[in-house]
């Protein structure tokens, strides 16, 4: 069932797990005449999902988020729903999370602690088909989602998938119940990814997500 969008209306999609700031974005960006929440995902297989059915105009979504994160997230709504424009909301500052979230395709990346107004202007400006990107971070703008390839970029996407889940401690039986896939499908999905990052232990496959934002630190 597709949503009517009202003459000028924006709508908005909101993924993050913390019910909290979800309620928070939620309230904020109701309170501005021209934008509507069509709806929130708790992780970002729900958001994929929840995009996919009501189309909005902008998908906020947060980094770290388990099963599924941000980044993979934003890879698959560019790919399956290309008139969607992608605003990551991140704690996250560094260099390698900013040019992982626009090189999957986001149209922006905003700074969690930023004021309210830059998460307004973020929205409208990403909807109007131009970038943006927090005041704090904004230097990294230049070859941020250019240059050379990241190494996630080698991996297919259920091979980034399987990685997210082992470095959250999942073991060959739970990720594949989890996918409804076999264990020996996703012990060939473990060693195609390791074969291709050149990494071989599961400690260093974790630090690798890790470092890249991949899952949570909490």
């Amino acid at each position: 069932m597709g949503t009517m969008k009202g003459e000028g209306m924006v709508s908005i999609a909101l993924a993050d797990d913390h019910n909290v700031v979800r309620q928070g974005l939620r309230a904020l960006l109701e309170g501005v005449k021209d934008f509507r929440v069509v709806g929130e995902a708790r992780d970002g297989k729900e958001m994929v999902e929840l995009v996919l059915k009501e189309k909005p105009d902008v998908a906020v979504i947060d980094l770290a988020m388990p099963s599924l994160n941000g980044v993979e997230a934003t890879r698959r709504i560019v790919r399956d729903a290309p008139g969607v424009r992608v605003l990551v909301l991140s704690m996250y500052t560094g260099e390698e999370y900013v040019r992982e979230a626009l090189a999957a395709g986001a149209g922006g990346y905003l700074v969690k602690d930023s004021a309210a107004d830059d998460l307004v202007e973020a929205i409208r400006t990403i909807a109007s088909g131009g970038q943006f990107l927090s005041p704090a971070i904004a230097h990294l703008a230049q070859g941020a989602g250019k240059g050379g390839a990241s190494p996630l970029d080698r991996l297919t996407s259920r091979e980034r998938e399987v990685l997210q889940l082992i470095a959250e401690g999942n073991s060959n039986k739970e990720i594949a119940a989890r996918l409804s896939l076999s264990v020996k499908t996703i012990e060939a999905h473990r060693t195609n990814l390791m074969s291709k990052l050149d990494i071989h232990d599961t400690a260093s496959l974790t630090r690798f997500a890790i470092a890249r934002g991949l899952v949570h630190t909490e």
